[in-house]
């Protein structure tokens, strides 16, 4: 391959790339979505600055793609964190779990999406919808909600899919350095919203060492939705760099050279 080509690459094995060049469109992408209040204490060990948290809201998620342009069908779940920046009020993609390889691979080396291998998991049981994740052969987390007892106005449910959203780039260089630290926030507005529901809703996590989900206890449920999409997700942008910011000698470092 010429020196020219090389960097026109998305992915290796060069000749089997890893995951094929987008944008990737999703139809019929499902999701059963949770939000519940839990120890602030526990967020704040994990929710970079500048990102700040106003109220210990977490948002279980289980979304269902079983149509998605290049990728095929997988699930994901995760845990996304209510946060703002600069007074503009979002989320923040703390985990995510997932049982594809090229979305897993392109998520993370094309975004930032902070995904890794597991087993998730979004079905219908009688008149229950039900969400899970395993991490291996073990369960880490059970949602379940009623099947589709109340319709949501499909504006409020845009409004909650369309939210910004944050997330950390982080890539180390081959010395074990830093190259990449960026915080990046991407906002949905390629969106139809084909239905969107209501119902009581209940959420247990396991403890598990590698997928700690249940680092943040569910001490209360506020709220429940399960929202069918077609969307194409946005490109983002860099709205932070920490590695520019240190890069910069502050007050102390000045004086102690002078």
């Amino acid at each position: 391959m010429k020196l020219e080509e090389v960097a026109k690459q998305i992915s290796t094995p060069l000749d089997a790339p890893a995951f094929p060049r987008g944008p990737y469109r999703f139809n019929n992408r499902e999701y059963l979505n949770i939000v519940y209040r839990t120890d602030i204490e526990a967020l704040r060990k994990v929710v970079p600055e500048p990102l700040e948290i106003d109220e210990p809201l977490v948002k279980f998620e289980v979304i269902r793609m079983p149509d998605v342009t290049g990728l095929g069908s997988y699930t994901e779940c995760g845990q996304v964190i209510q946060v703002n920046y600069n007074g503009e009020k979002g989320d923040y993609v703390h985990c995510m779990y997932v049982d594809n390889h090229p979305a897993i691979a392109a998520g993370r080396e094309v975004g930032a999406y902070p995904k890794k291998l597991g087993k998730p998991s979004l079905y219908i049981d009688s008149d229950t919808l039900v969400g899970t994740l395993d991490y291996g052969t073990l369960r880490v987390a059970t949602a379940t909600m009623g099947y589709k007892h109340q319709q949501i106005d499909l504006e409020a449910a845009r409004e909650e899919i369309c939210k910004p959203y944050y997330m950390l780039k982080l890539i180390r260089g081959q010395n074990g350095k830093p190259r990449i630290c960026e915080l990046v926030r991407g906002e949905i507005k390629d969106i139809t919203i084909k239905g969107a529901w209501t119902s009581p809703a209940r959420l247990q996590l396991f403890a598990h060492a590698l997928a700690p989900l249940a680092d943040f206890p569910v001490l209360e449920i506020v709220s429940a939705s399960h929202i069918l999409t077609d969307l194409s997700l946005p490109r983002t942008e860099v709205v932070h760099d920490y590695l520019a910011e240190a890069s910069v000698p502050s007050n102390k470092e000045l004086v102690s050279q002078k």
